[in-house]
């Protein structure tokens, strides 16, 4: 899944980003970033590094079947194919979004 895919994917969740009120960092293997502020009304994503409350880090294919539903995020964390760094509060906000 390229970036472009990822945006298209992720641009309609960006409306349910409002109740996270923080800014989250989504490291894609360990190369690509997602930036999501959702401090913003709307949320706005970019891909550009970036101060942020919450990092996550994972896969480009775990990320494709956390966005299509496949994937619970509160599993994916507790088997280690995510990982959080920073505020767990802001991440746990995000299964709401993804779960």
């Amino acid at each position: 899944m390229s970036l472009e895919s990822i945006e298209h994917r992720l641009t309609p969740l960006l409306p349910r980003l409002g109740t996270v009120n923080a800014k989250v960092k989504i490291v894609v293997d360990k190369t690509d970033i997602i930036h999501l502020d959702a401090t913003q009304k709307p949320a706005v994503m970019t891909f550009a590094d970036g101060p942020a409350d919450c990092t996550i880090k994972m896969s480009r294919s775990n990320l494709e079947k956390l966005i299509d539903g496949k994937m619970d995020p509160m599993v994916a964390f507790a088997m280690g194919r995510l990982k959080v760094d920073g505020s767990k509060s802001v991440a746990a906000k995000l299964t709401g979004i993804f779960g």
